[in-house]
């Protein structure tokens, strides 16, 4: 049996691949431990980048609800378990790794499949994708975030259409309504997201890292906050070899070396 993730180094920054395709790359829980397993290495391991897709013609339609059929069942099944287990940590993670995760959206994204994408900080997405909140179709709520991204992202009114509906919508409207980054032809999605991550890796990454600290805070800092919150992260970027390689190389007119670093 294939590995259900794929991990491909590219030096600087790490390729992460959901590998069900006959599944369109569903999650079971192997797959599950296998992802969180792959982020937190690449994370030990010094990535300064990470790259997240999925094998196939999809990217990911969720949980395999063949593992959680209620008639298969002795009883209902807890599906709050499988959130706290799987994907409550998994969301956390991504968002307290210090260095961009990009996810390049090839094919359909479902359920916790379109919440997992959101998650990540860049999401470019194929122009054939589509993005569904299909939660209602089985009466479920969204999860793995889903419903706070949305209604972050998108205001109340959409959020809630689109989670009580589960229509579909296109990479084109996804990134028309700030859902997403950007919408690419199919033939250039992983050409653009691997030279994004490559240009990320090099990077200052402490100053990155720093800059989706911060964002990510700004969703509940007041004003006040969040201008200390800058001045604290300023003074800590002004301090880093980056800053001084940054503006030596502005002063020279030549391209930075940036050595990076993690808060």
């Amino acid at each position: 049996m294939s590995e259900t993730i794929l991990v491909t180094g590219h030096g600087a920054w790490v390729e992460i691949t959901l590998n069900r395709p006959d599944r369109l790359n569903s999650f079971n829980d192997n797959m599950h431990r296998a992802l969180r397993a792959a982020l937190e290495s690449a994370r030990d391991g010094g990535a300064r980048a990470v790259l997240l897709t999925g094998a196939g013609r999809g990217f990911c339609a969720g949980q395999d609800l063949g593992d959680r059929d209620p008639a298969k069942m002795t009883g209902a099944p807890d599906l709050s378990r499988t959130l706290h287990e799987f994907y409550n940590p998994l969301i956390r993670l991504i968002r307290s790794l210090d260095f961009p995760v990009i996810c390049a959206v090839n094919g359909v994204a479902a359920g916790a499949g379109a919440n997992l994408a959101l998650a990540c900080d860049i999401v470019l997405a194929a122009e054939s994708a589509r993005f569904i909140q299909s939660f209602a179709k089985v009466g479920l709520v969204p999860d793995a975030g889903g419903s706070w991204n949305l209604t972050r992202l998108l205001g109340e009114a959409r959020a809630k259409a689109l989670a009580l509906t589960g229509q579909p919508l296109t990479a084109r409207e996804a990134a028309d309504w700030g859902l997403v980054w950007r919408a690419v032809p199919d033939a250039t999605l992983m050409t653009e997201a691997r030279a994004l991550a490559e240009s990320l890796a090099n990077g200052p990454t402490l100053g990155l890292a720093l800059t989706k600290r911060a964002i990510q805070a700004a969703a509940t800092n007041t004003l006040d906050a969040q201008l200390e919150l800058e001045a604290e992260f300023q003074k800590t970027c002004g301090a880093s070899p980056d800053y001084a390689e940054g503006v030596r190389a502005f002063l020279e007119k030549r391209a930075p070396r940036f050595a990076g670093g993690r808060p």
